[in-house]
């Protein structure tokens, strides 16, 4: 659906979903737990990401059957006889046309196909991706936003605070593990960040929104987070502190019971 608000929307763009093989460029550690690794290649040519949480798939084949499977992959034709490799969804941090360069931002964490990958990555090696299958594009036309997030949400944060004008404000509300994990955010925006650390507590994120003082004037709110977390913070926004709901986008970007979201 559709929202408009002075004159603009908030719409959906599709895009051709491509494989692409690209090569692991550089590798940094941001944090102790979050890993920058910079893809590029010839491939990365005509790569769109029009949404600051658009997502793309990241394709990590267990076997040499799936491996091999990658030469003849089409995503998104439905179902099919392949093996498929596991592949779960990232948000590009940044990428440059020019220089042909993606960034992905992993939080390693010990489990799971994409995180293993990242801890053993190195200039070098090779990885397939697919997608954005669409953007969701929000306008800056909100005089405010409120941000909230895990680990997992930091890429898709840090891309909509680099992208709001000097007149925005925003209040961003990011939980991590402990005060290491803490990341320099870039903004021309006035932009306020209340860090919850996590340290083994239950529930912190979704108590600090209970207890913060919402932005005035038109707002725009975004949550990712847990699943079920996710949806409880939106469950607050509008029932304790009366948000929009037109203006609330609340995803889950991963699961406490360790199945894919996607």
């Amino acid at each position: 659906m559709n929202v408009v608000f002075e004159n603009q929307t908030i719409h959906r763009v599709m895009h051709e979903i491509k494989r692409r093989r690209l090569q692991v460029l550089r590798v940094v550690d941001l944090t102790p737990r979050m890993r920058r690794i910079t893809l590029g290649g010839p491939e990365l040519a005509g790569f769109v990401s029009l949404g600051t949480d658009d997502h793309v798939k990241l394709l990590f084949p267990q076997n040499a059957a799936e491996t091999a499977a990658l030469e003849t992959l089409v995503l998104g034709a439905g179902k099919t006889d392949q093996p498929l490799p596991a592949m779960r969804d990232y948000t590009p941090r940044r990428y440059d046309l020019d220089t042909l360069e993606l960034d992905i931002d992993f939080v390693l964490h010990g489990d799971g196909p994409a995180s293993t990958w990242a801890e053993q990555a190195q200039p070098g090696q090779f990885l397939h991706i697919g997608g954005p299958r669409g953007s969701m594009i929000v306008p800056d036309i909100f005089d405010s936003y409120l941000l909230i997030g895990d680990e997992t949400a930091l890429p898709a944060i840090a891309r909509r605070l680099e992208g709001l004008a000097a007149n925005r404000r925003a209040l961003v509300i990011i939980e991590v593990e402990n005060g290491g994990e803490q990341q320099k955010l870039q903004s021309a925006a006035q932009v306020q960040v209340i860090w919850v650390l996590r340290d083994g507590g239950q529930n912190n994120l979704l108590n600090a929104v209970k207890e913060l003082h919402v932005p005035s004037g038109n707002l725009y709110a975004w949550v990712a987070t847990e699943t079920k977390v996710s949806r409880q913070i939106r469950r607050v926004l509008l029932d304790e502190h009366g948000l929009n709901e037109q203006f609330i986008k609340a995803v889950g970007y991963w699961r406490a019971d360790g199945s894919d979201e996607e």
